[in-house]
Formats: C-alpha cells, structure tokens, sequence
C-alpha cells in the first residue's frame, strides 16, 4: 500500500512539474510572438518551421524552394576535416525533414566526391527536393583551369547525373564564367540540354559579378539565350558587394540570387577565431587574407554587433546574421554549410525572425561602419580560388 502512495505521490510531482514547464514555455512563446519580432514555429516550437518558402526565378524557370539551402561542401571537402559519411548523410535527410528542399554542390568539390556523397544521400527523397550542382573547370580542378566548351558542359552533366543518381538536374550552375567561351554558347548549350530533359534551369556563379560591367553583361547576354533562374555568388555582412549592381539586375530580370559562403565561412557565426587552425591539405582558409589571425580580431566587430542585436532577441550571431540576408530581398535564398545538426536547426530558425522597418535599418547602417580588413580571395586567374 504505501508503494502505491509512493507512486502516486511520485506521479503527481512529475504530472506538476510537466504541467509548470508547460505553463512557462506557453507564455514565454506568446511574450516573444507578441514582441511582434518572432513567428511561430512548427511543433510547439521545436522544430524549424516547415512551411517557409520562396522564389527563385521568373515564369516558366521560377523554382520554389525553402527560405534556405543547404550547402553541402564542407560534408566531404574544403573544411579542414571530413565528417563521418553516415552521419552527414543522415543531415542531409534532417535537412528535408526539417523543411530544407535546396541542396547545393559541385563537380570541383572533391572533385566529384561530394556529388557521389549527396547522391547516395538524398536518393530516397529525389523526388522531393531541388538538386544543383555546377560545371565550368577542367577535369573539375579550378586549380588547372577553366572550361566551359559546350563539350565539357555535356560531359559534367552525364558524369553528374551519374553521381548524383538521377535523370535530371534541377538547377545546373556554371561556376565560373569561362573568357574564351562566349556566354551565349554557354547558355545556348545548357538550353539544348533543358530541352532534352536533363537539366530543368540554368544558374550563374562567380566569385563577384561587381568587379567590371563585364559579369553584369554577361548575365544579360545569358539571360537573352536561356533565362537564367538564379545566380549564386559570396553575399554576408562581410561581404557585401553584390549589393553594388547585381541584386539589382536580379530584380530587373527576375533572377533569384543564392549568396554561398552565408556566414564567411564560418567566421561570422564566432565559431571560429584567431587562434584556430586549418589543415592546409583540406581547407582554403589558409590562404585566404581575411582569415589571418590579425584580420579576424580586427574585423570582429561585426560579431559584437551581430551578437549585442541577438542577446536582445533570443537570437544566435549566425541567426542575426542569415536573418538579414533573408531581410534585404525576397528573392534571396542563402546556403549556408554545415556538418553538425545543431547549427542546421539554428540556421533555420533564422527564417523566423520578422525585423521591424527601424531595426533592419539600424543594424545595416551599424554593420556598414566597420571596415572590413583583409581581402576575401587572394588574387589570381578567375576560378583559381574556391568556396
């Protein structure tokens, strides 16, 4: 009998103590929904919501995907480590479970190895997501040179849809424009191959359209041939070129714009610091000017802004971050990387921050006064540097 009170008894504080928990967490979420800066998310809060979407492209070569992509480079290449292959597989599905639909990689990012990877993980769900990848190097080693001659376009693309175990590619890039191919040539074979049902649209991508009226025509000359449905190029608060020319000419043409590298490598996000060390044999970092040491304490300031806006907010630097990128236009869909589930789940909650008009003013005018110390890429033949 009294084993029975015990348990009774027992039950009933945990029945309470659930009940409290529940009770608080209830109205801290309507505190933070009525503070008119937060929308809900999906199951009771735990999960990213799923439901987000956006644009990218116009009329017949418009896509929807999620407010977010995934870049999936880092899962086998470029990032100092290379994950266990189960478990960034298993991200991958997370990914779609979560509400992520656009999965991003590349013939050069292995090469070929991280094709092979995304393929085998994301074949059970093919059907359900947007897969891109991209052509434009020889052998796919930007190291060696660029090559975009209709004859390599069509080589990647089987070699592809082999790796990618599909029919089909759903936005195929070219990675970085080729001088001595016509962009029209390009573009009329990326045609050929939309009308042979092996690809289904055509992006751009480059290390900055910016840098000369030559990249803005070139988009232009593209865009005549075959509409281009988005153009991928590095957009962040560290980064912040595209907003010279290019978001506006995406805006004109209705082309959707995809930054990479969201969070600058992982630089924006604070994860990493002056004092943290790269493998030179997997991972550009070392190379790049602005990852030096004395350039990452010189521009952290733009972490204490990030970070003084979120401690506010309940929201991460990364969240901060992503959140004022998805701010700035609604055609822009960023793919941040990662390899650890933690960081996707917070990357995604970032689509659920709303800013107030003053807010996203304020904070983008604090952002720009930092002068960014340090060049992104280091200089060379276009391609020689990778994402």
């Amino acid at each position: 009998m009294k084993g029975i009170e015990n348990n009774n008894r027992r039950n009933f504080l945990k029945t309470g103590v659930l009940s409290g928990v529940a009770l608080l967490a209830s109205s801290a979420i309507g505190s933070f929904a009525n503070a008119n800066n937060i929308t809900k998310t999906s199951k009771d809060n735990e999960e990213p919501t799923k439901n987000k979407t956006r644009v990218l492209g116009a009329g017949a070569h418009r896509i929807e995907v999620s407010s977010l992509g995934l870049g999936c480079m880092g899962m086998s290449y470029h990032r100092s480590f290379i994950p266990d292959k189960n478990a960034m597989i298993n991200l991958m599905r997370k990914a779609a479970d979560l509400g992520v639909n656009l999965f991003d990689t590349a013939e050069a990012y292995g090469p070929v190895l991280n094709e092979k990877l995304v393929g085998e993980g994301l074949q059970p769900i093919r059907k359900d997501i947007v897969l891109c990848t991209k052509f434009g190097f020889i052998d796919g080693k930007p190291e060696i040179g660029l090559d975009s001659s209709p004859k390599r376009i069509r080589q990647v693309v089987e070699n592809s849809l082999k790796n990618l175990r599909t029919d089909y590619i759903d936005l195929l890039y070219q990675h970085r424009i080729d001088p001595k191919i016509p962009i029209e040539d390009v573009a009329g074979t990326v045609k050929d191959l939309i009308a042979e049902g092996k690809v289904k649209h055509f992006g751009m991508s480059e290390r900055d359209f910016n840098t000369s009226a030559d990249g803005l025509n070139a988009i232009r000359k593209a865009h005549a041939v075959q509409p281009v449905t988005a153009i991928q190029s590095e957009y962040s608060v560290m980064t912040r070129n595209p907003e010279n020319a290019v978001l506006d000419l995406c805006e004109e043409l209705g082309i959707g714009f995809v930054p990479y590298s969201p969070l600058s490598r992982g630089l924006i996000s604070g994860y990493i610091n002056e004092r943290t060390k790269y493998n030179a044999a997997n991972d550009n970092r070392t190379s790049l000017p602005r990852y030096k040491p004395e350039n990452i304490i010189a521009n952290w300031p733009i972490i204490d802004i990030l970070k003084e806006f979120g401690d506010h907010r309940g929201l991460t630097v990364a969240q901060v971050a992503l959140a004022w990128l998805l701010a700035n236009k609604p055609f822009i869909v960023p793919v941040p990387g990662t390899t650890k589930l933690a960081h996707l789940q917070e990357n995604m909650w970032s689509a659920d921050y709303q800013f107030g008009s003053e807010e996203i003013k304020k904070l983008s005018n604090d952002l720009a006064k930092v002068e960014i110390v340090g060049e992104r890429y280091t200089t060379g033949y276009p391609g020689q540097q990778k994402k």
